[in-house]
């Protein structure tokens, strides 16, 4: 019986090939099968890694993806090993990846991965807002429509919050967020992270916003603080919860520590399914 292979999530430089971990070599030099987000940015890569890889290269982006799992699955329970890389980080975050990750899973087949840089960790690291809590949203729908409602939905949120966006829709991505959020809500716009042109801006929602009026180029990741709770909030929230522990239905709860504390019920109610949905 043939034993299963092995599917590797390789990470990649987010800017300069220098970046690169001896791991990653190491990993792409013992390769069956690369599957590559973009095959001709793979082979720079390679050709400024210095290395010249063996391994079978096939194209792996989202508009091939959901094609692309089957016969990749196939390699993996032949006993083949299989590594993923896309054009910057780590693959199944926003990037392709993750169909296949879940196939193989099913399958019984090893999934492991070879860490690398990621523009949501080092984009939170140097944004200078809190690192303790944080969510990633990765790309918000295009349509703005869509964009403000799932802006509208992240107003109460209290973590900081990490974004990818396009340059060409970055005015209105921080428009929008500044009409959902406030004008006075600090972020953080990182272009071009480690990469020669690095570019950190910081300041108010609406500061930025002004700014990205201009000419704005390369990759983004956008960081923006969470919501501040207040201390009548924090104390409804916490007298809210004690009274679910001890055998009152939420609704009931909310309410009276709402009311006891003079804040917004439903957005205490909102904080309270957060919080026990964490634990």
């Amino acid at each position: 019986m043939t034993q299963n292979g092995v599917l590797v999530l390789a990470g990649t430089p987010i800017g300069h090939a220098d970046d690169a971990s001896p791991a990653l070599l190491r990993a792409l030099a013992g390769a069956d099968v690369v599957a590559a987000e973009d095959t001709r940015r793979f082979r720079d890569l390679c050709r400024r890694l210095g290395i010249s890889p063996t391994a079978s290269v096939v194209s792996f982006f989202d508009g091939n993806e959901g094609a692309r799992v089957a016969p990749l699955l196939e390699h993996l329970l032949a006993g083949r090993r299989v590594v993923v890389v896309t054009d910057a980080g780590m693959p199944a975050v926003s990037d392709p990846g993750y169909r296949l990750v879940a196939a193989a899973a099913q399958a019984g087949v090893r999934v492991t991965a070879v860490p690398g840089p990621s523009a949501v960790l080092t984009a939170l690291a140097v944004s200078g807002l809190p690192t303790d809590r944080f969510c990633f949203e990765g790309f918000l729908p295009r349509k703005s429509g869509e964009r403000r409602a799932r802006l509208a939905g992240l107003a109460t949120e209290s973590r900081t919050m990490v974004f990818f966006e396009a340059p060409h829709r970055l005015a209105a991505f921080l428009a929008d967020a500044e009409a959902a959020l406030g004008a006075e809500r600090r972020a953080v716009v990182c272009r071009e992270l480690t990469k020669t042109y690095e570019e950190v801006l910081r300041g108010t929602l609406a500061e930025l916003r002004q700014w990205a009026g201009g000419e704005v180029r390369g990759e983004l990741t956008v960081v923006i603080e969470g919501a501040q709770v207040s201390g009548d909030r924090q104390a409804a929230l916490a007298v809210a919860l004690a009274a679910v522990e001890s055998g009152e239905r939420l609704s009931q709860a909310v309410a009276e520590a709402a009311a006891l504390h003079g804040v917004s019920r439903r957005a205490l109610y909102d904080a309270a399914l957060k919080s026990r949905s964490e634990r």
